[in-house]
């Protein structure tokens, strides 16, 4: 039972949202949206057709409110109102203004978005708005955050559709071939069949932002490829979008190769998870050295997402934020715990 202190801290708001169905959107089936945001500001909402009712600190209707209205906005404007939607909307209220402090809150209202011809896709947190934008007005962009920011997956749709303009001739995306704490030995087939387990990921983006049919046949006349890392030396890649991910698995060397092979023309987008490299011990990994030489340098650009930026399933987000915080306690150095 809350203290009186937590009840007299209580407070009460009506939010009315002035089209029925529009809110029954922003509601979710079986009002999951409303329970979501219950969970995540810590406020109690109750929905009757277009109002609702929030109760909770000041402070947290205050952000309930904003998110509703947020979900609202896009709603109305033909956008979807998911989960992820949600957790967005909720980021997009806690973080607005640390990323774009010059900007006028306006300029923050509609988030950037990548569109191809199979599919239009929104930022969903103030992270991947900044992203998208530095995509759009950088040579060479590093993304470095945890799984599920969408740091790959916004990448390879800014990709497709700089093709589709005509911005660039072709896609080159690529990834070190290093197995993930495993030993799978020897993989039978022609080169492409060895090395598509590692691509698999990459495949399955393009497939979200292009036809299936285009994707293969842009591969089949050179106009996509998909290749291993090692597979860059000594190249010179013009006209291209040229997308490196899992990057924390690449040497300082296989680094400096690879971006040294930027021609005229193109654009080249890195990403990968710092704190997740599978290089052998004692292996120094390529991406935070060369995020570290090349800040500040014209025509660089640098996003880091951290876990608040997960878009994915919320278990995620928790799973995420469980090894970060793990990772930042002390060592246990004595006690009962410590190995006699």
């Amino acid at each position: 039972m809350p203290a009186p202190s937590d009840r007299l801290a209580e407070s009460e708001q009506t939010l009315s949202l002035d089209d029925n169905r529009t809110a029954s959107m922003v509601f979710g089936h079986y009002d999951q949206n409303l329970a979501r945001i219950e969970r995540r500001l810590n406020v109690s909402l109750n929905a009757n057709g277009n109002h609702v009712v929030i109760k909770g600190a000041p402070d947290a209707i205050g952000r309930a409110q904003r998110v509703l209205q947020i979900l609202f906005d896009r709603a109305r404007a033909g956008q979807p109102a998911t989960l992820g939607d949600v957790d967005g909307a909720i980021e997009e209220c806690a973080l607005q203004g640390s990323l774009f402090p010059g900007e006028a809150p306006a300029s923050r209202s509609n988030f950037e978005q990548v569109s191809t011809r199979k599919k239009g896709v929104r930022a969903r947190t103030a992270s991947q708005d900044f992203y998208l934008r530095e995509l759009k007005r950088r040579e060479l962009v590093f993304a470095a955050g945890p799984a599920g920011t969408g740091k790959t997956w916004l990448a390879v749709g800014h990709a497709v559709s700089l093709l589709e303009q005509g911005a660039v001739e072709r896609l080159i995306l690529s990834r070190p071939a290093v197995e993930a704490g495993e030993r799978l030995g020897f993989l039978p087939g022609d080169l492409r069949e060895k090395v598509d387990p590692y691509l698999r990921p990459i495949y399955d983006a393009l497939q979200d932002f292009m036809d299936p049919r285009m994707v293969e046949r842009g591969m089949q006349t050179g106009m996509i490829e998909v290749a291993p890392l090692a597979f860059m030396r000594g190249r010179t890649l013009s006209n291209a979008c040229v997308l490196l991910d899992e990057a924390q698995n690449a040497t300082t060397m296989q680094m400096k190769m690879f971006l040294t092979r930027l021609g005229e023309g193109s654009r080249m987008i890195v990403t990968g998870d710092p704190s997740q490299t599978d290089l052998p011990t004692g292996q120094k990994s390529g991406l935070s050295e060369a995020i570290h030489l090349l800040s500040g340098l014209e025509g660089v650009g640098h996003v880091t997402f951290t876990e608040a930026d997960v878009v994915r399933h919320d278990l995620v987000r928790r799973i995420v934020a469980a090894y970060e915080s793990s990772e930042r306690k002390p060592p246990n150095r004595g006690g009962k715990d410590a190995p006699a």
